[in-house]
């Protein structure tokens, strides 16, 4: 289904500079009514997100398991999972071959660059981790940092991401990638209105 989404062309481009970090923010609330301790290790990951993002760091499956040791809160960095994965009560399986990491890499690499506009670059980055879901657990939130990822290296901080998180897609659906977009491109304009 990657390939048959229609994401639109265009919305505006470059840096935004936003009057608070609603990335941050929304871990504090959402994440810590959760549990305090997932806060903590999803806050520590955003920060080497935003740290990774500034020295330029190639976005790939290794990029993603130093996130998600943090994330997970483990000592060891976490390995592709080795079984299929069930979501959404069962409805949806994510399969495992030989060549999952390879295509996963190959996907996320689309996220640097290429015709499609920032906004639409970080919700098929997103929607890549969370359908290839390549850790046993945590996977989420590993699609919510490559999404940050891909604004920051572009220099997008922004000001809300309520809707970004609160989006539920399904695999198989395109106009479900489409809401994910529309929501992000409405943060990206709110923190661009408000930075001015």
């Amino acid at each position: 289904m990657r390939e048959n989404v229609p994401w639109p062309d265009g919305g505006e481009q470059g840096p935004v500079t936003a009057a608070r970090d609603g990335a941050a923010e929304d871990i504090r609330s959402f994440d810590a009514a959760i549990d305090p301790a997932r806060a903590a290790g999803l806050l520590a990951a955003l920060e080497l997100v935003r740290a990774d993002a500034a020295r330029g760091a190639v976005l790939d499956f290794e990029l993603l398991r130093r996130w998600q040791q943090h994330v997970l809160g483990t000592p060891d960095v976490p390995a592709l999972r080795t079984l299929p994965a069930f979501a959404k009560g069962g409805a949806e399986r994510y399969g495992i071959g030989p060549d999952t990491r390879a295509r996963l890499d190959a996907c996320l690499a689309q996220a640097a660059t290429g015709p499609l506009p920032l906004a639409a670059r970080a919700a098929r980055a997103h929607l890549d981790v969370c359908f290839f879901h390549p850790f046993d657990d945590g996977n989420a939130r590993a699609a919510f940092l490559t999404l940050l990822f891909v604004l920051a290296r572009e220099g997008v901080k922004l000001d809300s991401v309520v809707l970004i998180r609160r989006v539920a897609c399904r695999a198989d659906e395109p106009q479900d990638a489409l809401s994910l977009y529309r929501s992000i491109e409405f943060h990206l304009r709110d923190s661009r209105a408000a930075a001015q």
